[in-house]
């Protein structure tokens, strides 16, 4: 069942001023980025409306935030919950729907900002839905970069639609990144925090738990997030992120561990210049600079304070210990699906691991299997980005199966 919003109800909006409020979309919104982005809506209530709101499973959290936002429609993505999300919206006039192409339909209705939040490729649609309607995009889901860079980057071209990347590293470039000369940026610099097994032997990541993954040291972010964090596989995905956003090629992307995270990510210019961008581990930095953009609005983030930060360290990160950045830089330099499969194969391994149905080793071994077992095609079309993600994701399936014997 697929419960999607009337379209007799959407009514076209005018653009509106600067000054004017800004109407917003969350996608995701009860996800860890979902619910600090409601959080600073939430405390600036002069400067924006909700249009829409969704979410995977959770009514409960997804109706308490309608019922503080008001938006006009609230989409909880799987159809069994929709009954408990009209019984829990029953008198605030907020409209209920579910389903995946509901939550499509409600990235099209016609809000000036979309958060897009929604993790792995459950993500593209809705995502490409606000591009093709030409929003103003702060994009938490790097995976949809990922899966279509190519084509993603084409429909904001044709569709005049304003990409803004939320991941604390994207961001830091976007903002000190020279877009009118990009011939003078030398290289890119992602800096990693190095996750909760930075220090570690293979030997304890081999009978690491879920619970020691999960426990990032510096970032609150979701569970699938800290493990990518934790096996770096989120640093990889993010030099494919960042080779489509700013049109960088893959040999021009570096990544430099810095536990503190304090500098989040830096760009080298052809002068010897390196312009950094500076803050507390918090997502509200980023998802406000976003909210705001092209202002700045204030954020309850902690200030940084350098005294108190104290010394601040950098190394190079460990291949060895941590495969998953020559597997994506393999990934970008192979083209076609290639992307397409690791981040299919990761979210798979990833599921299982958090299941406890494998090993954390297993992650990167189910990816690695998976990407030397499919072929890299081209890919031309969402469709075929579709084909690759589900052949991925069966072979990938499959690997789990056996390991978990």
């Amino acid at each position: 069942m697929v419960v999607t919003p009337d379209a007799a109800t959407v009514d076209l909006v005018a653009p509106q001023s600067a000054d004017a409020m800004r109407r917003v979309t969350i996608l995701g919104s009860t996800g860890s980025v979902g619910t600090q982005t409601v959080d600073i809506v939430a405390r600036n209530p002069d400067r924006y409306a909700v249009e829409a709101l969704t979410a995977n499973r959770n009514v409960a959290l997804l109706a308490e935030q309608a019922r503080r936002l008001k938006p006009r429609l609230a989409v909880v993505a799987d159809p069994s919950k929709y009954a408990d999300l009209k019984e829990a919206l029953a008198g605030t006039g907020v409209e209920a729907a579910a389903g995946a192409e509901a939550v499509a339909a409600a990235a099209a209705l016609p809000s000036d900002w979309v958060m897009a939040a929604i993790v792995g490729a459950a993500g593209l649609e809705p995502t490409l839905a606000a591009v093709r309607r030409g929003a103003c995009v702060a994009f938490a889901n790097k995976e949809v970069l990922v899966c279509a860079g190519a084509l993603m980057m084409e429909e904001v071209g044709r569709h005049g639609a304003t990409l803004l990347p939320v991941d604390s590293e994207h961001s830091a470039i976007y903002q000190v990144f020279d877009f009118d000369r990009v011939d003078s940026v030398l290289r890119l610099i992602l800096t990693a925090s190095g996750g909760p097994f930075r220090t570690r032997d293979r030997a304890f990541m081999a009978a690491a738990t879920r619970e020691q993954a999960v426990a990032h040291p510096t970032w609150d972010m979701g569970a699938k997030i800290s493990v990518d964090s934790a096996t770096m596989m989120n640093k990889g995905l993010e030099i494919i992120e960042a080779h489509f956003l700013f049109g960088i090629p893959e040999s021009k992307i570096d990544v430099l561990v810095h536990p503190q995270s304090v500098v989040h990510s830096l760009v080298e210019y052809v002068d010897g210049s390196v312009l950094a961008q500076l803050g507390t581990p918090d997502m509200r930095t980023p998802i406000a600079y976003a909210l705001g953009w092209p202002a700045r609005i204030p954020t309850p983030a902690e200030r940084l304070d350098l005294v108190k930060a104290g010394t601040l360290t950098f190394e190079a990160p460990d291949p060895e210990r941590f495969p998953a950045l020559r597997l994506s830089r393999a990934a970008l330099q192979s083209g076609g699906g290639a992307p397409t499969i690791l981040s299919a194969a990761n979210e798979v391994a990833v599921q299982a691991f958090l299941d406890r149905r494998i090993g954390f080793l297993d992650i990167e071994r189910i990816v690695e299997g998976t990407m030397e077992a499919l072929p890299h095609r081209p890919i031309r079309d969402l469709g075929e980005v579709r084909d690759a993600d589900a052949e991925a994701r069966r072979v990938a399936a499959d690997r789990v199966t056996a390991l978990s014997r």
